[in-house]
């Protein structure tokens, strides 16, 4: 027996036929009518005019270029004849007038979420008083700031005690929520216990916050690599000594085994001269600081292609503001130390990038600071420009994608007045920002 079909429902199927017909292509319905092609999503054009291009490769200087931007990418760099004959009619045109565009900058030692004052036990008050709400804000702030300075890549090691605040950052930055650089994060860095900020404190407070995830003992440095990269870490950073060697050579090459399984990169924070001596046996990527390092550890770090990040600024900075004569001397054995020992680097062949190391909220977005540094350690102009783009590129594991200005590359493009190669300075005003396609800071054109 065949039950009837309600009037209602036989109308239903009936509108939900013609609705699906309406949708399909006409070929489907055998009509001898072409089908409409499906509308295709046209990226957005840019093409960018300069009087000069730096080259950073070859260390010269271009006359007279374009460079031809399609969505987030670099579509070509040419004459502006050639890109005008390539662009699409309807691409958008920034001339930046007598300007020099180069790639953007890359600095390999950040602390975006570090923003502590100048006062007595600042450490130790900066976690106290601010949440990591308010510390992940103070870090939207900072990315800002060093992007308008032309930094449009950081490698982010360590986060000063704010949790996973970093990654969320990152995220955010990635997502397009707020403005900043591409951000490789470590999170929250590894150290010896009682090794690290914030010291001296009340043997009481057994739950204070601490600047890193302190360690003791090869397990507990397992674990905490795996809770790092769990918790979204890019690469991993560890305190290899703090005025003396602290971590053991059998805990640092746990880290690294751990990173290096998972594709991750170790940044070792290391001054001393043992210090740097065990991080290199190790095996680790890179030595942040390495003031006291010895020529053979050099030698070594050569062979090994370990990464120095020597950060001069900072300290340049402590000397010009310190007010403590007692104090002087120190300082000016760490600078005439830090000018060995980049000497010395350079002459043993180790590959030099650029950290600035800011943790103030004075000194984020004065990266560039760091690129006058290296040349006042003896270094060349291109050497310390290169330093911030394709040795940076290569120690962040991005060259395929940053560090030159090429066709396939992000458009990161900055723009400066002037001739960096005869006056460095000028990259410590950067006028135009371009990241990714975007542009971010555009003070040439009014």
């Amino acid at each position: 027996m065949t039950r009837s079909i309600p009037p209602r429902i036989l109308t239903a199927v009936a509108g939900a036929v013609l609705a699906i017909s309406a949708a399909l292509p006409m070929r489907c319905l055998g009509a001898s009518a072409e089908p409409v092609p499906e509308p295709v999503a046209v990226q957005n054009a840019i093409v960018i005019r300069a009087a000069r291009m730096l080259d950073v490769r070859s260390g010269t200087i271009m006359s007279d270029v374009a460079i031809y931007v399609v969505g987030e990418r670099i579509e070509a760099v040419g004459s502006p004849a050639d890109i005008a004959r390539r662009a699409l009619p309807s691409a958008t045109v920034v001339d930046l007038g007598d300007a020099t565009v180069l790639p953007g900058l890359i600095d390999c030692h950040t602390h975006l979420l570090a923003r502590i004052p100048d006062a007595d036990h600042a450490y130790a008050m900066n976690l106290l008083t601010k949440s990591q709400a308010y510390r992940a804000l103070e870090g939207a702030a900072n990315a800002l700031a060093t992007l308008r300075s032309g930094f449009t890549t950081v490698r982010d090691v360590g986060n000063e005690g704010s949790g996973y605040a970093d990654v969320a950052l990152r995220d955010a930055i990635d997502n397009g929520l707020i403005e900043g650089p591409r951000m490789h994060v470590a999170t929250r860095g590894i150290a010896a216990v009682g090794q690290y900020f914030p010291f001296r404190l009340s043997s009481d407070l057994a739950d204070f916050p601490s600047g890193a995830q302190m360690i003791s003992g090869a397990e507990d440095a397992r674990l905490a690599v795996r809770q790092q990269i769990g918790g979204g870490a890019d690469l991993i950073k560890v305190y290899a000594d703090w005025e003396r060697a602290t971590l053991t050579t059998a805990e640092l090459g746990v880290i690294v085994e751990e990173a290096h399984a998972a594709g991750l990169k170790v940044a070792a924070h290391a001054q001393t001269r043992d210090g740097i001596r065990n991080a290199v046996a190790a095996g680790v990527d890179s030595i942040e600081h390495g003031d006291h390092a010895d020529r053979d550890t050099l030698k070594r770090m050569q062979s090994a292609g370990i990464y120095l990040v020597p950060t001069l600024s900072v300290m340049d900075a402590w000397a010009a503001q310190s007010a403590d004569n007692a104090a002087m001397p120190r300082l000016v054995a760490a600078l005439e130390a830090s000018r060995e020992t980049v000497a010395a680097a350079r002459a043993a062949g180790v590959r030099i990038a650029l950290g600035s190391d800011p943790a103030s909220g004075d000194r984020h977005g004065r990266n560039a600071d760091e690129l006058v540094a290296l040349t006042q350690r003896g270094g060349s102009v291109i050497d310390a420009i290169r330093a911030a783009t394709t040795v940076a590129a290569d120690l962040v594991g991005a060259a395929d994608d940053i560090g030159t200005l090429e066709f396939g590359k992000y458009a990161d493009v900055i723009a400066v007045r002037g001739n960096p190669l005869t006056d460095i300075g000028v990259l410590k005003h950067v006028e135009f920002v371009m990241k990714g396609g975007r542009i971010v800071r555009n003070d040439l054109v009014r």
